[in-house]
């Protein structure tokens, strides 16, 4: 690419100088002005090559601006400089002034200088070209290095997420089965299978971010049957899904985990049980999955104080879809609590 650039850059340059002098019809002969505008694009050409060369070995691009402009315009003197010194090398040896009067009144040193100041132009203009595709570049690749790293860092978080998801599901499962192998053995085994159910639902959801809603509210049914062994009559479910929801993608374990809070903070802690109802449907004025998980029961406080299902399932939320998502827990009239979780489709 450089070298694409580099001698694309001067080729035009060669090829619009040759334009410009036909067009005006300059009086100086054609051979002196071919001559003389390709010493000046073959020096230009090796000069700023060098000047490349320079700027990469001295790391001079890779400081801040602000600390790199006075070394940029020291390294423009210089180059500029080199330039005039090559080009009027070139004149003296090729006898390509168009005024020789004018040399004749000037001494080596301002020549030099004009030579110089001539060079500074083109000089200025190939630094300023070569600075902006370098910075451009270096700020594309770090944006890319910074979404690779995010993206790294959340897969990280979602897995930690996904690690301390199943312990505390497995926990709260073997409490109910223990409670009940003294009780009734039956209930106790019927119990195990429907943990191996949920367990195998659960690995198999763990391949992935995102599942149908159909497979997580599979694993519900599953947890459910489970805890109804435990509570009896004290939980009555309320199903409530819209069957245009049930193939859309929803993180996995989240519905279960708010089905589980309700149980473990809610019905558990009322003598008289309560419900639960589960609702999902489309919200089709914005394009989003509403998820609403209502139980019996009240917030702890005036202020919600988020434990381990409510905080994973925000903070899966904020990984996934960023500020697309929302969580809301809300404490309803006649001792509800609601749970909406809305997500893009």
């Amino acid at each position: 690419m450089y070298w694409l650039l580099q001698l694309g850059g001067w080729s035009t340059l060669l090829a619009g100088s040759f334009l410009i002098a036909n067009l005006f019809d300059v009086e100086y002969p054609e051979r002196l002005l071919i001559k003389r505008i390709v010493a000046i694009t073959l020096t230009g050409l090796f000069v700023s090559h060098w000047l490349r060369v320079a700027l990469k070995r001295s790391n001079l691009l890779q400081r801040r601006i602000e600390q790199s402009i006075p070394w940029l315009l020291l390294a423009l003197t210089l180059a500029s400089l080199v330039q005039g010194l090559l080009v009027l090398a070139s004149f003296e040896a090729f006898d390509l002034y168009l005024s020789k009067e004018l040399v004749e009144k000037l001494n080596i040193g301002q020549l030099l200088l004009a030579m110089s100041l001539e060079s500074s132009s083109l000089m200025l203009v190939w630094l300023a070209l070569y600075c902006f595709y370098h910075y451009y570049a270096d700020s594309r690749q770090r944006q890319l290095d910074k979404l690779k790293l995010e993206g790294i860092i959340k897969q990280m978080e979602l897995k930690k997420l996904k690690a301390h998801l199943n312990p505390h599901f497995i926990f709260n499962s073997l409490n109910s089965i223990r409670a009940l192998i003294d009780l009734d053995p039956t209930r106790a085994r019927k119990a195990i299978t429907e943990l191996s159910n949920m367990l195998r639902g659960s690995l198999q959801t763990e391949q992935g971010q995102l599942v149908p809603l159909r497979q997580e509210i599979d694993i519900i049914h599953d947890y459910l049957a489970l805890e109804s062994i435990r509570f009896e009559d004290r939980m009555k479910v309320n199903w409530q899904v819209a069957d245009d929801t049930l193939d859309f993608s929803v993180p996995p374990m989240m519905l279960q985990t708010l089905v589980e809070n309700a149980i473990k903070h809610g019905i558990s802690t009322r003598p008289a049980g309560g419900t639960i109802t589960i609702r999902a449907y489309r919200q089709n004025q914005y394009e989003n999955l509403i998820l609403e998980v209502l139980n019996s029961g009240t917030l702890n406080g005036s202020t919600i104080q988020p434990g381990f299902g409510i905080s994973s399932t925000q903070s899966r939320l904020e990984l996934l879809y960023g500020g697309q998502a929302r969580f809301e827990l809300t404490q309803l009239p006649d001792q509800m609590v609601q749970v909406i979780v809305t997500i893009p489709l």
